[in-house]
């Protein structure tokens, strides 16, 4: 089994930054490539950003390109997810998992999820 709890959510104002957190217990973090998803009130889960156990290759949505940054810090046990130039489409539970070994984009492909942290973008 894997925990992951992640922090760092909150209020802000659109073109403002937040750095969410979600730190891992379990199992050996560096097996697993993690991800960050998000959803919004009445859509679907969207894949937000993806890094691999090594922190080597990383990936992003088309919607948060060049905005947002996914690192992770292995001896911490901990992802990170920066997010700058926020907008208020960004308002979203943001979630991280947990994927043994191979990155992925598709949520389904995921073995652990946190329970999520809100992030609400005002205009």
């Amino acid at each position: 089994q894997v925990q992951l709890v992640e922090s760092g959510g909150g209020l802000v104002q659109a073109g403002g930054s937040l750095r969410l957190s979600c730190a891992a217990s379990g199992r050996t973090f560096r097996n697993y490539a993690m991800g960050w998803f998000r959803q919004a009130a009445g859509k679907e889960r969207e894949f937000v950003a993806g890094i691999s156990r090594s922190d080597d290759t990383t990936n992003y949505g088309d919607s948060v390109k060049g905005r947002f940054t996914i690192s992770r810090d292995n001896a911490k046990n901990t992802v990170y997810l920066q997010m700058n130039s926020l907008k208020p489409e960004d308002t979203a539970v943001y979630y991280c998992a947990a994927r043994f070994w191979a990155r992925s984009s598709q949520g389904g492909e995921y073995d652990y999820w946190g329970q999520g942290t809100q992030v609400t973008v005002s205009s």
